[in-house]
């Protein structure tokens, strides 16, 4: 994705913010070519850089803008770990969006394959499991300096799941690659 589409995407995340607070629709002129579906997470920090709302859509199910704008809006008012944004807090937000490739299997005869098969900073991971599910963002392993397991530890407890469900073969992880781009420090 060339630069002006981010730049777009950036903007669109934060004017489907700020239209909500109006009660308007945010404007869509500009990226309607960015009509791909595509799993996309919208990612807000506050001033201080400390997570204030993470919210997306693993599989591709909406066009890249509507998807931007639904995770934009559900990351500001309906992350269950946080309260809503106020309105005031708006100018303080930083944006982050992180535009997903198609999750794939990651197929395994023995569990220490995981350890070649994942990428830290490269691959980001989905577990599924029959009593939960959980997805952690490529950039949540450098961020923590993760090694794999580490990654797929903390995998599991993002699902809800025991500590170390990633070794139990009922549960399927899978891996995917994101595009990372977010607005610039002030």
């Amino acid at each position: 994705m060339d630069e002006k589409d981010k730049g777009l995407l950036l903007s669109l995340a934060r004017d489907s913010i700020k239209s909500y607070f109006e009660s308007k629709k945010p404007r869509l002129d500009e990226v309607k070519h960015l009509s791909d579906k595509r799993g996309v997470f919208v990612t807000l920090h506050d001033r201080g850089g400390r997570l204030r709302g993470c919210i997306g859509y693993p599989s591709p199910i909406y066009s890249l803008y509507t998807a931007v704008v639904e995770a934009a809006r559900s990351a500001a008012f309906h992350d269950p770990r946080f309260p809503p944004l106020r309105k005031d807090e708006l100018d303080s937000i930083k944006i982050e969006i992180s535009v997903l490739s198609l999750p794939e299997l990651i197929e395994v005869s023995h569990i220490n394959e995981y350890m070649k098969k994942i990428t830290i900073g490269k691959d980001g991971l989905i577990m599924e499991g029959a009593y939960g599910s959980g997805l952690l963002l490529p950039q949540v392993a450098t961020e923590n300096e993760f090694n794999v397991q580490q990654f797929l530890n903390a995998l599991s407890q993002k699902a809800g799941l025991s500590f170390n469900a990633w070794r139990e073969t009922n549960n399927k992880v899978f891996k995917f690659q994101a595009d990372v781009f977010s607005e610039s420090q002030d």
